[in-house]
């Protein structure tokens, strides 16, 4: 059984607060309490603060360029599908840059995990207007307040039909494991949207402002009826409901690619005579 002690990677460079340290533990304490050894694990990241957990974790990684988290987490999840594929991106690196990416990974309904650490700015880069910040919201480059109607990435996932859908807070750290687990155990593309503060740029969604607002989904709800997905998703202000919020079962992108179905690309027998034959004929 892996320890928490095994996933340990390099010293946090984030700021003291960032909401990103409870995300990082609840991921840690999800995958041991799995059972699910390091080796057996990828981790795939864009740019940006949530783009340096892969830095801060022991096991394979990857860190590619600003909205191409999912390209790649689909490529190493087509090669070898029998591996946890796990996409963490900020609200500005999945939603903005990657924005197109992450419509057709839903489409496709790959089994890949994707977390997104949701701090309605742009982090990194020092505090620009992110597709989440709210309208009217004030930044250094938006000092009129931002023009653009503020995106609702959970309403765009069901609208699409994503195969699961959950929101957690990174201040309720027990919450987020219990949602991280649930995301893992399902079977289908799984999208969480994870709320957490940015203590430095963000002075408006402060870890006070999510606890007035944030309540957990009544334990009644049915996850499964996609019309009250819908309205769930559609909260958003004095209440911002935490939990899952849409869940289905449809057939995974790797079970319809008849030549991985049965077996994992990286264990097909390597022969390039085929290779050779094809090439003879641009001779």
């Amino acid at each position: 059984m892996p320890a928490l002690e095994d996933y340990k990677g390099q010293t946090p460079a984030w700021c003291p607060g960032c909401g990103n340290f409870g995300i990082l533990k609840a991921f840690k304490d999800a995958v041991v309490e799995f059972g699910i050894e390091p080796h057996q694990l990828t981790i795939v990241s864009g740019i940006g603060q949530a783009g340096k957990i892969p830095h801060y974790l022991r096991c394979n990684t990857f860190n590619g360029l600003h909205g191409r988290t999912l390209p790649v987490a689909t490529g190493i999840r087509l090669a070898n599908h029998e591996m946890l594929v796990v996409a963490v991106a900020g609200d500005g690196d999945c939603y903005g840059e990657g924005g197109n990416h992450l419509i057709h990974a839903i489409r496709r309904n790959i089994n890949i995990k994707l977390f997104v650490h949701d701090n309605q700015i742009y982090g990194l880069t020092k505090g620009q207007a992110s597709p989440t910040s709210m309208e009217g919201m004030v930044t250094k480059n938006q000092p009129f307040g931002a023009f653009s109607e503020q995106l609702n990435p959970i309403a765009l996932a069901v609208a699409l039909d994503c195969s699961f859908v959950a929101r957690s807070f990174s201040g309720d750290t027990e919450h987020l494991k219990g949602i991280i687990k649930e995301a893992i155990r399902h079977k289908g593309f799984s999208i969480v949207d994870i709320l957490q503060p940015c203590v430095t740029f963000n002075k408006i969604n402060t870890y006070e402002w999510y606890k007035q607002r944030v309540y957990h989904i009544e334990s009644e709800y049915e996850p499964e009826n996609r019309i009250e997905a819908f309205k769930k998703a559609m909260e958003w202000g004095d209440r911002i409901p935490i939990g899952i919020i849409y869940r289905n079962q449809r057939a995974i992108l790797e079970e319809r690619i008849p030549i991985i179905k049965d077996s994992p690309l990286v264990k097909h027998a390597i022969d390039i005579s085929m290779v050779e034959e094809t090439l003879k004929e641009f001779y």
